[in-house]
């Protein structure tokens, strides 16, 4: 398993090595004391989520805010998607940037996102099922997002625009100047 920084350097890219033969083959797709290695403090994964999306679906930008920030570990078992992060803490010196990567079971590279950043993904495939651990419980009251199609953020999406299918929520998220921010300067791992 290696772990390899990105234009976001505390947003690691995991690759795993699939050991196969005539039978099929393994992975060992998560290992705590590497990870922990390489980001530098304890993870404890405490829920784990499942889902399957169709062509054209954008879930976020998605996060929760202290006390129920979360770290997350994607990965795609089926199809493939653009996972999408971008820095929401303020005064950092990447605030506001993004960061964009295609997961999918093919490639098998997993995203690591730490508390204080937000995500979202498109379904890029006829469908996806993605999977993530997060290390902290869902809390509806520390939920934050911010709109997808954010002007200032300028993500695209790899979809064309008629093609695009957003939940009833996702329609009506803040824009990037509105959204809430965590501290840079305030530990999230305490």
């Amino acid at each position: 398993m290696t772990f390899n920084p990105t234009g976001l350097p505390e947003v690691l890219i995991l690759k795993t090595s699939i050991q196969s033969d005539s039978r099929g083959w393994f992975v060992e797709s998560f290992r705590k004391n590497l990870l922990e290695e390489a980001v530098g403090h304890n993870i404890n994964f405490c829920q784990e989520n499942r889902v399957k999306s169709y062509y054209g679906v954008i879930r976020g930008l998605h996060y929760q805010m202290p006390p129920g920030a979360q770290s997350k570990l994607i990965s795609v078992i089926k199809g493939k998607v653009l996972d999408v992060v971008v820095d929401v803490r303020k005064g950092s010196p990447n605030f506001g940037k993004h960061i964009t990567f295609e997961l999918s079971r093919k490639n098998q590279k997993q995203l690591f996102i730490p508390r204080g950043f937000a995500h979202g993904y498109a379904c890029l495939s006829k469908v996806a099922t993605v999977i993530y651990h997060v290390d902290n419980y869902y809390n509806q009251s520390s939920e934050a997002s911010i709109a997808f199609d954010d002007p200032q953020l300028n993500i695209d999406w790899q979809l064309p625009v008629n093609k695009i299918i957003l939940s009833e929520k996702d329609k009506s998220l803040p824009r990037f100047q509105a959204a809430q921010f965590f501290d840079y300067n305030q530990s999230l791992y305490d």
